[in-house]
């Protein structure tokens, strides 16, 4: 409900609870195997992984820390070269 995903169709394997799901929800799906399906399952595991090291790294700092990190380096990632 956070989020517009009337319009979306979402990748799935041959899982058929998660096809059941989005059935019941009214929600537009397509059964895929390989291919892009593949490439946003690469994309989540590295989001997944970069978010552990993250959490690691910040674990013993305050909030405000490891914010103001953030902040600092968006700010050097977002810089024109």
């Amino acid at each position: 409900e956070k989020h517009s995903v009337e319009s979306a169709v979402f990748l799935v394997d041959g899982a058929q609870h998660l096809q059941t799901a989005l059935s019941r929800a009214g929600l537009r799906f397509h059964p895929e195997r390989h291919g892009n399906r593949n490439s946003i399952e690469r994309i989540f595991r590295e989001l997944k992984r970069r978010t552990s090291s993250f959490s690691n790294c910040f674990s013993h700092v305050f909030p405000e820390t490891a914010e103001s990190w953030l902040q600092a380096f968006a700010a050097w990632f977002n810089a024109p070269n």
